[in-house]
């Protein structure tokens, strides 16, 4: 375990000198334990009013800021997978040097490689969308968008939806015929063939037994269990242990994803399911379960859900409506952190190019990630109208939206960390680490990291883009995809506005 500040205040002196005072029992901390990695927070509890340090309070602190330096990076266990160096997650430099070619390279991102042909390109769309907005301001020509006393007034869209949906919603419904869950899912297989992609962990080769399989995926996905899917059936070939060996063998994450993108291929390939979309946009959100029985014990509890210990699902669907994309996630980490994982690592064969989520879906640093992947990130960023544009020349050449503009851009940082930018964008890319991996240590930094602020800075650029183009057209989130998330719980609102 490496530690980067000088030998004697590494985690391993302090882990050597607490288990020696245990040993010995003593309860004074000694003379020299470093203090150095103490927060403000932690001082007044750690020191006392006369210098002499709180044993408790001393160990307290260590260990969570030993827990935060693993989180970030600061601190790195050799040979582990989770808590590595954070150079050693990303391609090795001398191979991205190699893709680089001293600039004539084809690294795996969706942007110059040269810092000043990217720059230009990004002040030029920057300007215009600027100077463009300025002259609607100024000429009030923005529909239902307007600057009075130097804060931004949105008004609340018209309602799109045709009266009467609801009663045609209904009637649809009731022509849909009611079938056996089993029944359907051996249909559905018949059509795209999903229960070949659960195939055994060792031979790789798929289920022989389908009517176990299809068993065991029934007891996973009703939440019933095999004890009681095998006493549910009147099968007898279907027993308790030959459903154990299929959901060993067969059922896990990486064949569920396969089967999904079996499902979905399908769907996709049907001719009606273009009256929705062409399957190029798609939205995600997060829903959370509450986790009872001995599952609670293993959950998480985020107090914005209340007290109760869940699990997060957080799905990516597509606009055809169809969920390509699924992980259990931890419920105290912002869903922003998972939504790149969705649009790389499918495997179907949508061809996403843009992404809507809400306010907890975004971040500057997901802006900056989406714009290095190709991808335009579309959020529905709650009180919008109370959001700042950031300008790369002086916010002084925008007269008409001064009291809109938070400041500039620090490109310069940009600049700095060009090529650390360059070289995560591809290692993501490239699956070398995966987004949400690394997007969780950047945001975990309990410092200013020069990475973090420079992907925080391309950001502000990407923000302000979006924030213009929507002003331009309040109506840029126009597909009913994006409020996925509300309409799973019923509460689709009845005027949805993109500044929530």
């Amino acid at each position: 375990m490496r530690w980067p500040l000088s030998p004697s205040q590494n985690p391993s002196w302090l882990k050597r000198k607490l288990k020696e005072m245990n040993e010995r029992g003593r309860r004074k901390v000694p003379e020299d334990a470093p203090t150095s990695f103490v927060k403000p927070r932690w001082r007044d509890h750690v020191v006392g009013a006369e210098g002499e340090i709180d044993r408790r309070y001393y160990e307290l602190s260590a260990l969570s800021e030993l827990k935060n330096g693993l989180r970030s990076g600061d601190v790195w266990v050799p040979g582990s997978r989770r808590y590595r160096d954070f150079d050693d997650y990303l391609i090795p430099k001398e191979a991205f040097d190699g893709m680089l070619g001293n600039g004539r390279g084809t690294p795996p991102v969706a942007v110059e490689t040269d810092f000043g042909a990217y720059l230009e390109e990004r002040k030029t769309r920057l300007h215009e969308g600027l100077t463009e907005v300025g002259r609607l301001v100024r000429g009030g020509e923005l529909e239902g968008v307007s600057l009075e006393n130097g804060r931004l007034k949105i008004s609340r869209p018209k309602k799109d939806e045709p009266d009467g949906m609801d009663g045609l919603t209904r009637l649809v419904y009731s022509l849909v015929p009611r079938v056996r869950l089993t029944d359907l899912l051996v249909e559905v297989d018949s059509w795209c063939g999903f229960s070949g992609r659960f195939t055994h962990l060792k031979t790789g080769e798929p289920a022989k037994d389908k009517k176990v399989l299809y068993a065991a995926l029934m007891a996973d996905g009703v939440n019933l269990g095999l004890t009681k899917m095998a006493e549910a059936t009147d099968d007898p070939k279907i027993t308790y242990e030959r459903l154990a060996w299929a959901a060993d063998w067969h059922v896990r994450d990486e064949t569920y994803q396969g089967a999904i993108a079996e499902l979905v291929n399908f769907h996709h390939r049907l001719p009606f399911a273009g009256n929705w979309g062409e399957g190029k946009t798609s939205s995600s959100d997060g829903q959370r379960y509450q986790a009872g029985g001995h599952k609670a014990f293993t959950s998480q509890v985020n107090a914005r859900y209340g007290r109760e210990p869940g699990v997060m699902f957080y799905t990516h669907v597509s606009d055809q409506y169809a969920p390509f994309y699924s992980r259990v996630i931890n419920t105290s980490v912002r869903d922003a952190t998972h939504v790149l994982d969705g649009l790389l690592y499918h495997e179907t064969a949508l061809d996403i190019e843009e992404h809507y989520v809400d306010t907890e879906g975004y971040t500057d640093q997901v802006f900056a990630m989406c714009h290095l992947q190709g991808f335009r990130f579309a959020p529905r960023i709650r009180d919008l109208k109370d959001r700042r544009i950031f300008t790369i020349d002086k916010p002084s050449r925008y007269k008409d939206l001064v009291p809109l503009i938070g400041g500039t851009v620090r490109t310069k940082q940009i600049e700095t960390h060009w090529g650390e930018v360059l070289r995560l964008a591809a290692s993501v890319k490239m699956g070398t680490v995966t987004a949400s991996l690394i997007l969780g240590k950047l945001a975990a930094y309990p410092r200013r990291n020069g990475l973090a602020w420079a992907l925080k800075e391309m950001g502000k650029i990407e923000r302000s883009i979006f924030y213009l183009e929507w002003m331009k057209s309040s109506d840029l989130i126009p597909n009913p995809v994006v409020y996925f998330g509300a309409w799973r719980r019923n509460e689709v609102p009845k005027n949805p506005s993109p500044s929530g």
